[in-house]
């Protein structure tokens, strides 16, 4: 990039140096053919006084212009500069009867058939009538004159090097916080994802990107941090099923004569259940996890949860307090999903009774939960929503949780712009979720 960086303003500098060296040269080329014109009419004044005093030679030496002849008033050369000597007339031009002297530019003329000059013909009164007076000189060359286009030249060519020379330095320490984030960045692995990239102290975009970067790797590394332990936790969890289903094999076999098989049997199948359903929690996690945008349709919270209450078998008092019309816009399985996860935690802490109700609250559609169990102390209530947590009190009383299920809910809550908090209530627990409403129609 600093390459190509600096061949463009390289090229831009060299760019407007030309356009200026050319308006230079086109104003001074003027001015220059001005004052040339100028110097040719004072010769030619000057000769015309000399003819009025009859002082002129035949031949003009050094005249300091290239050429110069007197024409009497009967069109005859009547004087010429030496080097014109035995050459015809140089131009056949008069002045206007308004102006003693006109100039032109004749390339080919009869006088200089192989050059273009800049002619000067001036009358004037003398002896018998109009005399003229014909002097030419070389014309202005477009670059004025050489030590003019080398002093341009080379000031052009000075600029543009250190137009590029500023330029490559400019961004090499524009650029040099970038590099560095660069090398930091590919030096960086799925390993070690702790280390940061340099944050420059000035306060521009590369600051911002390299903050970006940071935040990026923040969310990296906690993102794997997550997977490692819920790979480590998942292993565990899916290693207590399996080694009890092996300690039931193993017993009946040993004592194979005295083995109580229907009952292996039923702690077989308790066993495959969990792992079952640990299975199933983590393949939702893992589908949750990709990001996967839910399927949104109008579902009605209240129906829903009658709907999910009717068909469950009922272990403790369900009290319900449904309001009919609260519509969410949202994947009616995986609120089907949430809502069951929240039961199935709430009737294994609860005593005797939960409360499910679904009403309107500050423009959101709010479901809550409520059992009437021992509940969670403030400063726990974000842990049961980390992934294979079980309090301690949850673990005394019922040991059938995946540990998932409310990891679970809060996620494919967030996926539906909502949210699932674990709330204040005077007994027990009271999970609330609230979405927000489908727009009205």
């Amino acid at each position: 990039m600093r390459i190509r960086l600096t061949v463009l303003a390289s090229a831009v500098m060299a760019l407007l140096c030309t356009v200026a060296v050319l308006l230079v040269f086109g104003v001074l080329h003027g001015t220059a053919e001005r004052y040339k014109i100028d110097e040719i009419t004072t010769n030619a004044v000057r000769l015309a006084y000399q003819a009025k005093r009859d002082r002129l030679p035949p031949v003009l030496l050094d005249q300091g212009v290239a050429g110069v002849q007197v024409i009497d008033y009967r069109g005859r050369i009547v004087s010429v500069s030496d080097t014109l000597t035995g050459r015809p007339r140089m131009a056949a031009f008069r002045p206007e009867l308004t102006t003693p002297e006109t100039s032109k530019m004749l390339c080919a003329s009869p006088a200089f058939p192989d050059r273009c000059m800049i002619i000067v013909a001036f009358r004037f009164h003398n002896t018998g009538g109009l005399w003229t007076i014909y002097a030419a000189d070389d014309t202005v060359p477009w670059y004025v004159s050489g030590p003019l286009l080398g002093a341009l030249l080379g000031g052009s060519l000075l600029l543009v090097a250190l137009t590029a020379l500023g330029t490559y330095q400019t961004v090499r320490k524009a650029l040099g916080p970038v590099e560095a984030i660069t090398s930091k960045l590919a030096r960086i692995t799925a390993t070690d994802l702790s280390q940061r990239v340099p944050v420059p102290k000035y306060h521009d975009e590369i600051r911002r990107l390299a903050q970006t970067a940071n935040q990026t790797l923040d969310r990296a590394e906690a993102a794997v941090e997550r997977q490692r332990r819920f790979a480590s936790d998942a292993s565990h969890d899916l290693r207590s099923p399996l080694t009890a289903m092996r300690t039931e094999i193993e017993e009946a076999l040993l004592h194979s004569d005295d083995a109580d098989w229907p009952a292996t049997g039923r702690a077989l199948l308790s066993s495959c259940d969990r792992l079952q359903a640990l299975v199933t929690d983590m393949l939702q996690l893992a589908r949750l996890d990709a990001g996967a945008p839910p399927r949104c349709e109008p579902t009605d919270l209240g129906g829903l949860a009658a709907r999910e209450l009717d068909r469950r078998s009922r272990k403790v008092e369900v009290v319900r307090h449904l309001t009919p019309g609260v519509v969410v816009v949202g994947d009616r399985l995986a609120l089907a999903r949430l809502l069951n996860n929240l039961l199935d935690n709430g009737e294994r802490h609860a005593v005797s009774r939960l409360t499910v109700t679904v009403r309107r609250e500050d423009g959101k559609g709010m479901l809550e939960v409520l059992d009437d169990g021992a509940g969670i102390s403030p400063d726990k209530r974000e842990l049961v929503f980390q992934r294979f947590t079980r309090l301690d009190a949850g673990r005394s009383k019922d040991a059938g949780g995946t540990g998932l299920g409310l990891s679970i809910a809060r996620q494919i809550a967030q996926t539906h712009g909502g949210t699932l908090t674990l709330e204040d209530s005077d007994q027990g627990a009271r999970f609330v979720l609230r979405l927000p409403l489908a727009p009205a129609r």
